[in-house]
């Protein structure tokens, strides 16, 4: 039963990771850049993101252009882009092969079959995981970079947007949930494994014992 409680908890962070990852590959505001110009009129914020661009001005304004081309993009908004894609597809996969592999579903079979899915469905979570914390961490080295860099300006520097906590936020979930996924299903296969191991031991010595007594009642 505790088993049960804690793969649906891990399938509950599961769960919370794949919105957030979604969430955090889709806005806009993976760096932001406040200028405030002369008053508070002329106050801009510029935010980018790993497919579009946004400008929000005071005025209530709110304007927004993607990024077509791919190539013209520096390298690391290249990686995140397909990392935080895999990392979305693979989390969303991982959803599917759990739910087929918890014990408190009534689906995939056997318990062997339910432990194997469950299992795989905890690999599937800890790639995500990976997958959603690789770009994170370099967005924000770049972002850590410029912004120390003496050589750029003030008004081309940016500060790490929402974006970025939510995804570092979502792979450590999706990272927590393959872990408990992986560790519940390892220590019941160990289990079992022991289990048959005596099953098949304790035969034998049962039949030594009664040689035993037998040579005994012939002497």
């Amino acid at each position: 039963m505790a088993s049960a409680s804690l793969q649906f908890f891990a399938f509950i962070l599961a769960l919370f990771g794949v919105f957030g990852d979604i969430t955090a590959t889709l806005l806009p505001n993976w760096k932001v850049n406040a200028d405030v110009g002369s008053n508070i009129i002329t106050a801009i914020t510029q935010m980018q993101g790993l497919w579009m661009d946004c400008t929000w001005y005071s005025t209530g304004m709110f304007s927004c252009t993607l990024k077509y081309s791919i190539l013209s993009l520096p390298i690391y908004i290249q990686v995140a882009r397909t990392t935080m894609v895999l990392s979305c597809m693979l989390s969303a996969f991982g959803i599917c092969i759990s739910t087929v592999g918890m014990k408190c579903t009534k689906l995939g079979g056997d318990t062997d079959s339910k432990s194997h899915a469950c299992f795989a469905g905890g690999v599937c979570f800890i790639l995500a995981g990976i997958f959603g914390l690789v770009p994170t961490s370099w967005y924000t080295r770049e972002i850590i970079s410029n912004f120390l860099d003496q050589a750029i300006p003030e008004s081309s520097k940016h500060e790490p947007g929402g974006a970025v906590y939510i995804g570092f936020i979502s792979a450590g979930f999706l990272l927590i949930a393959g872990v408990i996924f992986c560790t519940s299903c390892v220590k019941k296969q160990q289990g079992a494994w022991i289990y048959s191991s005596k099953q098949h031991h304790f035969p034998s010595t049962e039949h030594e014992s009664n040689a035993g007594y037998n040579l005994q009642d012939y002497v």
